[in-house]
């Protein structure tokens, strides 16, 4: 089974609001979900994005895949600032590390 994250609609017609959740990637949109993970209201001004970033780090680091608005949500969140994607997978570093990794590159481009 493989898992992502993805938005599943809720609220009225024309007034949507969305719920983050991990979901078999063969279920349906609004269908039955593994877990809740956050909400996004667009609506609001600003937009409301509340996303447990424990859970969601804990799904990426089992391998589950987020659609691509979701990463974004991620993003936004500080979710994905623990986690380092390659193409082989997602590998789960810690903030130390990337960090360093940042000022290592910054100092090389200034030679």
């Amino acid at each position: 089974m493989s898992v992502r994250l993805r938005l599943m609609r809720m609220g009225k017609k024309k007034q949507p609001m969305y719920r983050v959740v991990a979901v078999d990637q063969r279920a349906p949109r609004d269908g039955r979900y593994i877990e809740q993970i956050g909400r996004y209201e667009p609506l609001h001004d600003p937009s409301l994005v509340e996303i447990d970033n424990d859970k969601a780090t804990a799904w990426l680091a089992k391998g589950a895949q987020p659609s691509e608005t979701v990463e974004k949500l991620l993003n936004i969140s500080g979710a994905m600032n623990t986690m380092k994607i390659k193409t082989g997978g997602i590998h789960v570093v810690g903030v130390e590390a990337a960090e360093e990794a940042d000022a290592e590159a910054a100092v090389s481009e200034e030679e």
